[in-house]
C-alpha cells in the first residue's frame, strides 16, 4: 500500500451533519478499498485565492491515509459527485511509504 494525503473543501455554510455524511462517504471508501485513514486534519475555514462557484471560503479538511493505487480512481470519482465536495486533490506521498 501507497502513502496518500487527500485534501478537499465543503461549503463553510454546510451544517455539521452534511460535513459528517461527507466524511462517513469518504471513510467508507478508503477503507471498503482496504485502505487505512492515518490521520485526519481539520484545517477549519479559510479564505480562498478566488471565488469557486460563488464562494469566497471553504472549509479545508485534510486526510492522510494508506491504499492501494488500484483504489484510488474510485475515490477520485466518490469525490467528484459528490456536491458538498467544491473541490479536491489527491497526492501520493512518497516520504511516507
Amino acid at each position: 500500500m501507497k502513502a496518500y494525503e487527500l485534501l478537499f473543501f465543503v461549503a463553510p455554510t454546510l451544517d455539521e451533519e452534511g460535513r459528517a455524511n461527507v466524511m462517513n462517504r469518504i471513510e467508507n471508501t478508503i477503507t471498503a478499498g482496504e485502505g487505512v485513514i492515518d490521520s485526519t486534519e481539520d484545517w477549519g475555514k479559510r479564505k480562498l485565492a478566488y471565488e469557486i462557484n460563488k464562494l469566497s471560503e471553504g472549509d479545508y479538511i485534510l486526510i492522510n491515509f494508506h491504499a492501494d493505487p488500484n483504489h484510488i480512481a474510485e475515490l477520485d470519482r466518490v469525490l467528484r459527485i459528490n456536491d458538498n465536495v467544491q473541490r479536491h486533490m489527491i497526492v501520493a506521498r512518497a516520504d511516507r511509504d
